[in-house]
């Protein structure tokens, strides 16, 4: 564990913490608190507003809401998180991938009614906290696991490209349009001929920067710097009379506290899509804490993170934003400028609850365009091209995978996209669960190890036997797969068999259907003269296998005798038939 930050997951000693305090992070991390930290929490805090600040304007745009509801959501949210949550790097503000699926679930929601709109945002992000806390409370976290990397990962890149297909037109300052990523592209595909030369040279000259910046200042708010610049051009030079679209003044003043008027039951569709930007901003929260917590030797507690997201989503909730999760690009820009700890996210809180109160006025000339460079930007992070190359070379059939997730958002849409992805997933799982790997094994050359022909074709057969290794449990789901496999190898041996050898030692369970589909296979091959032998079954293995008889079929199932036992005791010819 690093000794030069505090650990939000132990207390002193390593000694296990219980009641409120293991549910309250700052009750732990605060006893080993130094005062020589706080000088960088508060950099960290003042660099991340920076930061956060053009980001959530942008980001508040792909969720069609007014700029402020971005900033609302850094303000809010952070606090939120740094009272529960458990990693001392997170930033959690409103993401790319969240801000449209909000923006394109909720357009058909709201009716053009741009109340209703905020309020159906706002009741978003209280469902979405009501979700995690649900799922806290039932020791949950770990289900999320269940969504493969390898979907989202195609899941990823096509909201990238549905994301950029949103700010193009402001890019090359026309007025785009459509519903989906095709459409979006046909439209815009028109109307360039319309392109406005000074804008769209504006916002590659802003792209440009803002890439330049990320190589060579890593950590730095370049953000801040383009959107200063911009304004200062628009406002003192001839560009403003270009036509370039303006953000507008922000309204001053933090916002107030209110619950949403509306209740899930008046807003079709709301569920789902409060279930999908848990789903989100669970994954991506942990997935960036954890790369965090792992450069410093840390840990963090999956479960808290549920807790830690609760708690931000309703305080954006109940402070007039939408849904808010942990951003890794964020969360490097706290972890790089110094943060020591969650007192970060409050310092940030506290810079953007002062450019609330004093500067707003400052924003009213901020181009679009320059907030269409900044998403764009922070959306090529979501397409790793190198990862998908490595899956490529390592697994075709997970590639194809990760590419009909990529496809299913291009063509259904991000909501849509989530589902299928969370269902692709699951299918996969069941699919490897209920086709496991049957090893038939043979003699490693001059040894008495046994391992796997298919992988190892210069071991030797057992002359007369069948040896069988079931690399996964034996469940009601599976069963006849196996059965059938076995079944081949049966089927396919070059020599008469004598002895069917079963090795449970990878089987951790077998359930009823598992021991009687032994059962009955035992006992099928009896008809044909095959003696069958079971070894390597672990305690709870054995005890169901003899609760339902299966030892009348193979013989007394001993823990201690090995596949090479049987092996040598059928080769000496001293091999019992099982009692009838």
């Amino acid at each position: 564990m690093s000794t030069d930050a505090p650990t939000t997951g132990a207390v002193p000693g390593g000694a296990s913490v219980r009641g409120w305090r293991a549910a309250f992070p700052p009750a732990r991390w605060l006893l080993t608190y130094r005062a020589s930290w706080l000088p960088n929490d508060a950099i960290a805090g003042v660099t991340l507003a920076a930061y956060g600040i053009p980001v959530s304007l942008a980001y508040a745009s792909l969720a069609g809401l007014p700029p402020q509801y971005g900033v609302y959501g850094y303000l809010a949210g952070g606090l939120g998180y740094a009272l529960f949550g458990s990693s001392r790097q997170l930033a959690i503000g409103p993401t790319s991938a969240i801000s449209l699926l909000v923006g394109v679930t909720i357009a058909g929601m709201a009716a053009g009614d741009p109340a209703r709109w905020a309020q159906i945002a706002a009741l978003t992000a209280l469902v979405t906290a009501a979700m995690c806390v649900i799922a806290w409370a039932l020791r949950l976290s770990s289900l999320v696991n269940f969504i493969s990397e390898t979907i989202l990962l195609g899941f990823k890149a096509g909201a990238a490209l549905t994301i950029a297909t949103t700010q193009l037109p402001k890019l090359f300052g026309v007025s785009g349009g459509g519903e989906g990523f095709f459409e979006r592209l046909h439209v815009l595909w028109g109307q360039l001929p319309s392109t406005r030369l000074p804008v769209i040279s504006f916002g590659v000259a802003a792209i440009v920067v803002l890439l330049l910046g990320e190589r060579l200042l890593p950590g730095r708010p370049v953000a801040l710097g383009v959107v200063v610049v911009s304004i200062v051009l628009l406002s003192f030079t001839s560009l403003g009379d270009l036509g370039f679209q303006v953000v507008g003044a922000l309204p001053r003043g933090l916002p107030h506290f209110q619950l949403p008027t509306l209740r899930p039951q008046e807003v079709d569709g709301l569920i789902p899509l409060a279930f999908a930007c848990l789903l989100l901003a669970y994954v991506e929260s942990v997935s960036a804490a954890r790369a965090l917590a792992a450069a410093h030797r840390q840990e963090i507690d999956p479960r808290q993170e549920l807790l830690g997201l609760g708690a931000a989503n309703l305080a954006a909730a109940v402070f007039q934003s939408y849904p808010v999760a942990g951003g890794l690009s964020q969360s490097s820009v706290n972890d790089k400028a110094g943060a020591r700890s969650p007192l970060s996210l409050v310092f940030a809180s506290i810079a953007i609850a002062v450019c609330l109160l004093f500067l707003t006025g400052t924003l009213a000339n901020l181009p679009n365009v320059v907030l269409a460079a900044i998403v764009l930007v922070a959306v090529k992070g979501l397409i790793n091209i190198r990862e998908l190359r490595q899956l490529r070379k390592v697994s075709r059939s997970e590639f194809r995978m990760s590419m009909a997730a990529f496809a299913a958002v291009l063509v259904l849409g991000i909501l849509k996209g989530v589902m299928l992805a969370v269902v692709i997933s699951l299918l996969l799982l069941i699919r490897r669960a209920a086709h496991p790997h049957v090893a038939f094994l043979g003699r490693v050359p001059g040894t008495r190890t046994y391992s796997d022909l298919e992988r190892n074709p210069e071991n030797e057969p057992v002359p007369g036997a069948l040896l069988v290794r079931v690399e996964a449990a034996l469940l009601y789901f599976n069963v006849e797969n196996v059965r059938e496999a076995i079944r081949q190898g049966v089927r396919a041996a070059p020599t008469p068999l004598q002895l069917l050898l079963l090795d449970l030692s990878s089987s951790p369970a077998v359930d009823v259907a598992g021991a009687r589909m032994l059962a009955g296979l035992a006992e099928e091959l009896r008809g044909f003269a095959i003696a069958v032998r079971v070894v390597g079954a672990r305690a709870s293995v054995r005890d169901i296998c003899r609760a339902e008889g299966l030892e009348d079929h193979v013989g007394h199932i001993d823990r201690r005798v090995t596949v090479e036992d049987v092996v040598e005791e059928f080769q000496r010819g001293d091999l019992a038939q099982a009692s009838a």
